[in-house]
């Protein structure tokens, strides 16, 4: 694994314009950037990247089977009681997943430690699936990129088939507060895989979705959601009045709201407890429980609900080095055992590796100046070296 310099490309604005790729600056600062880009072996990709994502899911999902028949694990992850039902009619039901990003602490040597699992609104897919693939294809035609090259990413074309395989007959609504170009931006994609799938489809702002009588989510026109994929987290939906319509209606959600028992800090615990010693795994157990003795005191504090790093705190020999500001922590934490992100030329990368169902199916890197991986991180384009 190398970060080298590639150069940008003079146009690539202009590019990013004619792919739709909108939200490539955000909030007047660069989020996209292929100044430099990172160059794997295919070794690299396959032993350390992708065989571990593959196994890290199948370890999910057999905690998800156990976590919602359990009441006590249900409560550690903070899941509110009138949420069970939902949870665990949807494992029974077989609600199918869609996608998620295992977030790794990775530099090419060594095994890739586990940070965290983005299981249920995961973002930066459009810039991986299609925005750095087309910057692969014209590295290659200009000679930017060395003959052979390729890229670990075929999440554009599995988002397709996966969703042809679950989507059900009817309307599936795509939905994302309108404002904030990345989300609005995400579902929008998704949506366009949907019609490439024979999906007929909708895109909706949040606030545009209702309940008919008769239960099923709705658009404005009151025509019913077969299915809904919202970017909008199962946390906050069952926190709002329309969350106690979820276990009873007939409309299907993407993800479905057994995610929520993965899309929590709480899952580094328990899947600690339950591997403990697994390769790619970190020492991690929540807060208050005795074993916090047994940590290194250089660990990470993270809220079981936290998003873009927010109300992380990382702790060097006791002391705190480093943390960043937001609204989570009232529902707990826990402390992870340190695997501080690489350093490559003064900028930490964080590998994310995409699972589409229950394929890992491609990779992306998010740059950041400091040691937690926050919303200003840039988006930085990668390669598998020709042999």
């Amino acid at each position: 694994m190398r970060r080298l310099a590639c150069g940008a490309r003079p146009d690539w604005r202009e590019r990013a314009r004619e792919a739709g790729f909108t939200f490539h600056t955000l909030d007047g600062a660069p989020y996209w950037d292929e100044s430099h880009a990172y160059a794997f072996t295919l070794r690299e990709i396959e032993e350390d990247i992708e065989g571990p994502a593959d196994d890290l899911h199948a370890l999910c999902i057999a905690f998800a089977a156990d976590a919602v028949e359990d009441e006590r694990i249900l409560t550690s992850l903070r899941i509110p009681q009138h949420a069970w039902d939902a949870v665990r009619d949807s494992w029974r039901r077989g609600d199918p997943s869609l996608y998620g990003r295992f977030d790794f602490s990775y530099g090419g040597t060594g095994p890739a430690k586990l940070l965290e699992y983005n299981a249920d609104t995961p973002t930066a897919l459009y810039e991986t699936a299609v925005f750095q693939w087309l910057w692969l294809e014209e590295g290659l035609l200009n000679g930017r990129l060395p003959p052979g090259s390729d890229q670990f990413n075929a999440v554009h074309e599995r988002l397709i088939e996966r969703l042809r395989t679950v989507a059900p007959v009817g309307l599936t609504g795509f939905a994302a507060e309108a404002g904030p170009p990345e989300d609005f931006g995400t579902v929008a994609y998704l949506q366009d895989c949907a019609v490439q799938a024979g999906c007929a489809t909708i895109l909706l702002d949040l606030y545009q979705i209702g309940l008919r009588p008769d239960g099923a989510f709705c658009g404005p026109d009151e025509g019913a959601l077969a299915s809904l994929f919202k970017l909008y987290p199962w946390e906050w939906a069952f926190a709002d009045p329309f969350g106690a319509a979820v276990a009873a209606s007939p409309t299907r959600f993407l993800e479905p709201p057994w995610k929520m028992v993965l899309s929590n800090k709480g899952l580094l615990a328990h899947l600690w407890a339950r591997e403990p010693g697994h390769p790619n795994l970190l020492p991690c157990v929540f807060e208050g429980d005795p074993a916090c003795a047994d940590l290194s005191d250089s660990f990470v504090r993270k809220p079981l609900l936290s998003r873009e790093g927010a109300n992380v705190e990382i702790f060097s020999q006791g002391m705190p080095v480093a943390g960043e500001a937001g609204p989570y922590g009232a529902e707990g934490h826990v402390r992870q055992a340190l695997a501080a992100l690489p350093d490559f030329d003064g900028r930490r990368p964080l590998v994310g590796a995409w699972m589409v169902g229950d394929e890992a199916s491609g990779l992306c890197i998010r740059e950041s100046d400091g040691p937690i991986t926050g919303n200003d991180a840039r988006f930085v384009p990668h390669w598998i070296e020709p042999d």
